[in-house]
């Protein structure tokens, strides 16, 4: 887990407070499932701007936050894309520059990856 210090933790724990502990993903399918982790919808790697939003925060299982994310390339997988796109039209933001933010790290990662195997 990344380390964001004192104050990522008050706001982690603020979070899981506002969500009632509960997973927001299963909620959303009427299931009632607690939740450990907070999620940065859109990743902090990308849009820092975000980082102490509350709305680019929700609380998740740990399994449904290994499903948010590709555990080799570290970036969005498919569902954490979906649920980026999701809140970036609830909140109004631009969705070509979301989604060209969220390309260009994917695109980075895979290309750093055939660099590192290299050689």
């Amino acid at each position: 887990m990344k380390r964001y210090g004192k104050a990522w933790e008050r706001k982690r724990a603020a979070i899981l407070r506002r969500d009632k502990y509960r997973s927001q993903l299963s909620s959303r399918y009427g299931r009632i499932v607690a939740a450990n982790t907070v999620h940065h919808i859109l990743p902090v790697e990308f849009f820092p701007e975000y980082m102490w939003t509350d709305w680019n925060l929700i609380s998740v299982t740990s399994q449904e936050h290994n499903g948010l994310h590709d555990r080799d390339t570290h970036g969005l997988t498919d569902e954490g894309v979906k649920l980026a796109r999701r809140t970036a039209l609830a909140h109004g933001l631009d969705l070509e520059e979301v989604m060209t933010r969220l390309d260009a790290g994917r695109m980075e990662r895979c290309h750093g990856d055939e660099e590192e195997g290299e050689g």
